[in-house]
């Protein structure tokens, strides 16, 4: 059984495999995170996507309290290292480490990044894989990343402005053919998309067998 909760934007915490890993965690300055970093005290692994302050958050914090590992990009991984981060775990894009009963996949992503590149993540647990994309565009190797990994779930973003919008984020969805998709990384911001309920719209049209599943922060899914 695994369990996928969210806090907002692009933070998520996934229980597989007796073990938590979160992704993304920008708590404390977050307005829709229910939670503060601070409520968090026994992660075993953080995965950041890239070093834009409201994906890499408060992982420093994290990992330096809980001694959770810090898996990234290798040059950000360096970085952190520099912090006080003693766990880590440095890999690059294309990349496949097994750690425990846990695969980590790191996976490119289109967007920016101040240290090495941005990039998603696809994590193996438990006989089920979840591909969780980061900050990015659409582009058309999606398709493979559902052929070769079989995402039972993939959390998209979806608010436009920085990153896909429901449009791209529905063509995404029709993909990579995940069995359940969550849209992530909107109504955080302003100029973000504020609703999902367009990308529920378009995911039905495009893949009617996908199921969209619209998260409030703090909510959760068992799968």
């Amino acid at each position: 059984m695994t369990k996928i909760k969210w806090f907002g934007h692009a933070c998520f915490l996934i229980e597989v495999a007796g073990k938590k890993v979160l992704i993304d965690p920008w708590l404390n300055d977050n307005p829709k995170s229910p939670i503060k970093a601070s409520d968090l005290t026994d992660i075993n692994f953080v995965c950041v996507s890239h070093d834009h302050v409201d994906h890499i958050g408060d992982a420093v914090e994290i990992c330096k309290r809980t001694e959770a590992v810090f898996v990234s990009i290798y040059d950000l991984v360096a970085q952190v290292e520099k912090k006080g981060v003693k766990n880590t775990l440095g890999m690059n894009i294309g990349g496949r480490v097994k750690v425990g009963d846990i695969y980590f996949t790191l996976i490119q992503a289109f967007h920016s990044s101040g240290v090495g590149s941005p990039t998603g993540f696809v994590i193996e647990g438990e006989g089920k894989s979840f591909y969780h994309a980061g900050d990015t565009g659409l582009f058309g190797d999606m398709k493979l990343i559902g052929e070769l990994y079989k995402p039972k779930v993939a959390m998209l973003p979806i608010g436009g402005y920085y990153t896909m919008g429901p449009r791209e984020a529905s063509i995404a969805t029709e993909l990579i053919k995940p069995e359940i998709v969550i849209p992530m990384h909107y109504g955080t911001f302003p100029v973000l998309v504020q609703s999902a309920d367009e990308f529920v719209k378009l995911v039905r049209e495009r893949c009617p067998d996908v199921r969209v599943i619209v998260l409030n922060p703090g909510e959760e899914i068992v799968v």
